[in-house]
């Protein structure tokens, strides 16, 4: 991965960056960054396509709703008190 010096060693910091980046998480001066980096190599450019892909399928596949009774559960669970039956 020696194209990727744009991002640090764009090992771990590329991956982490590209998330917050496709999330949105990002200053602008970052996301200019992230995407003239992007345009140089191929290999996080293959990364944010297949995290795109991802995302995109996750989205379609995602239509049913938790029931009403599990989110109380986990709220519940989270704030220590146990859901009444």
């Amino acid at each position: 991965m020696s194209d990727c010096q744009g991002l640090g060693d764009c090992e771990d910091s590329r991956l982490h960056r590209l998330y917050e980046y496709l999330d949105g998480a990002l200053p602008a001066h970052e996301v200019a960054e992230i995407r003239s980096h992007l345009e140089t190599c191929p290999e996080c450019l293959g990364e944010h396509d297949l995290e795109c892909m991802i995302r995109s399928a996750m989205k379609r596949s995602c239509h049913e709703q938790a029931p009403a009774s599990l989110k109380d559960s986990i709220l519940g669970k989270l704030h220590g008190v146990r859901p009444e039956a």
